[in-house]
């Protein structure tokens, strides 16, 4: 059955179903492209959970789809990511499902070292900007680590020269972590063996690496483009254990000397960064010995003369006790005749106070204390009391005369002083001024002092003396009405 072949005029034209029509397609252009190479820019990738990867490749006038498979994205060297320019290699087939063809990648790689380099800036730039280059978060190396791990492949010449700088400068335990260096396989592998360092338990079976080295011999850029891969430079920030970078030679840079804490030229110059010279540094110990024997001896020598210098102002010990033996002799000459002369003053003392005690003298203060207490008892008497009442009495009498008079004195004085207000009101109250002749105006409630305040009023009232009276209307009407023919206007 041929699906080119045109019907001839007049026969009936075959009827084929959307499955066979799209097998057949499929067959011819799966048979018409068999294996592919393209090149183009990547343009929408998507991760399923799946594992497979789906992408775009583009260029300036088309768009193919194209897709990877699990197994074969998991061992790609070159992960793609969007804006990649790559070279893809695959082969051509449809999917029926949607009606639309696609591109079954086996390989795909950056097309050319520009295409490289744009993806290595690109993500320097994107690790930058989370802060994994930053110098804060830099640690110091160990001075003197007990245990260095290295992750390098145990075949190259770099761990050797690692082993023998390490040997000749200070000899360390090594723990080796075989890894690809390069290749597919490399990225995962080193990242994973500096995880699986970080992982291991102080005091362990196995111990725990004070130091690690990422080491490789140099290399195109190629060839050290694992280093580049974003899983290394996370792995190696991460590393809770300090960390020194030595990729390649000098002049190579890979992603992981920007996160490392140190950044070597070369393997071996990360062995000399990673432990001192032992005998520069014995020697050193000697020095720093030798200058505190000097220092020791320099000090006791210094504290002996001092000591000399001062036992030679001190008195000799002999003198000392011949000060207070003197006084001693003196004080023990004087204290017989000073007890003899104190034993005589008390015996004085003592006749005094006996001759005191005799019966006479007692007799004599007996009847002076009675003669006191009948004074006393006097006072306490009937008539003494009477006496003081009644001089009490007198006194709280006359002071209530005294009250009285102050009190009437106040009274006086506060009438007086309300007659002359009341008096001074009289004069100056209203009722007086309207009695003299004046009167009071107001103008619809209120006092009015002016003739066009009075003109402007709705209501006038007349205050005089003997009654008010109220004008109503307008201005003259009210003029008419208080202008009677025996008086004179008010306005």
């Amino acid at each position: 059955m041929d699906l080119i072949d045109d019907p001839s005029e007049g026969q009936n034209a075959p009827e084929f179903s959307v499955t066979e029509l799209s097998g057949a397609i499929k067959r011819v252009i799966e048979g018409e492209f068999g294996n592919v190479r393209i090149k183009g820019e990547v343009g929408r990738v998507s991760k399923p959970r799946s594992g497979h990867i789906y992408l775009d490749l583009k260029d300036d006038k088309s768009v193919i789809n194209g897709v990877i498979w699990k197994g074969v994205a998991a061992r790609l060297q070159t992960q793609p990511e969007e804006g990649m320019e790559v070279v893809a290699t695959g082969r051509i087939t449809t999917f029926g499902g949607q009606s639309k063809y696609q591109i079954v990648i086996e390989d795909i790689k950056p097309a050319g070292m520009g295409a490289l380099m744009a993806l290595l800036e690109k993500r320097k730039t994107m690790l930058s900007g989370e802060g994994l280059f930053d110098a804060s978060r830099k640690r110091a190396l160990p001075y003197l680590p007990d245990v260095i791990g290295v992750v390098t492949s145990p075949s190259g010449a770099v761990i050797r020269d690692i082993l023998h700088r390490l040997r000749d400068r200070f000899p360390r335990k090594v723990l080796i972590w075989p890894v690809a260096v390069q290749g597919a396989k490399c990225a995962p592998e080193v990242a994973g063996a500096i995880e699986g360092f970080n992982k291991m338990l102080p005091g362990g079976a196995m111990p725990r690496p004070d130091l690690l080295i990422v080491a490789r011999g140099g290399g195109s850029v190629e060839d050290l483009w694992g280093f580049n891969e974003e899983i290394v430079a996370r792995a190696a920030a991460a590393s809770n254990i300090p960390l020194i970078s030595a990729v390649g030679h000098e002049t190579d840079t890979t992603l992981i000397d920007f996160v490392s804490d140190k950044r070597a030229p070369t393997p071996t110059a990360a062995a000399e960064l990673a432990v001192p010279v032992r005998h520069e540094l014995l020697a050193w110990i000697d020095q720093q010995g030798a200058r505190m024997t000097t220092a020791l001896s320099g000090g006791l020598q210094r504290r002996d003369q001092r000591l000399r210098d001062l036992s030679r102002a001190l008195p000799r010990p002999e003198t000392l006790l011949d000060g207070p033996r003197q006084r001693l002799d003196t004080s023990a000459a004087r204290l017989g005749p000073a007890l003899m002369v104190g034993v005589q003053r008390r015996k004085i003392r003592l006749s005094e106070a006996a001759g005191g005690l005799r019966p006479a003298s007692l007799s004599r203060m007996i009847a002076n204390e009675r003669r006191r207490l009948n004074e006393r008892s006097v006072r306490l008497g009937p008539e003494y009391l009477q006496a003081d009442i009644s001089k009490r009495r007198e006194a709280v009498s006359k002071l209530m005369h005294r009250v009285d008079a102050a009190f009437t004195r106040c009274v006086t004085r506060t009438r007086q002083d309300l007659d002359a207000v009341e008096r001074l009101y009289e004069t100056l109250g209203p009722e007086s001024v309207l009695k003299r002749g004046f009167a009071i105006v107001r103008g619809d409630g209120n006092v009015v002092t002016t003739k066009g305040a009075a003109g402007k009023a709705g209501t006038l009232e007349i205050e005089f003396s003997d009654g008010r009276l109220s004008l109503n209307g307008k201005p003259s009407a009210r003029k008419a009405a208080v202008k009677p023919s025996d008086q004179g206007s008010l306005f």
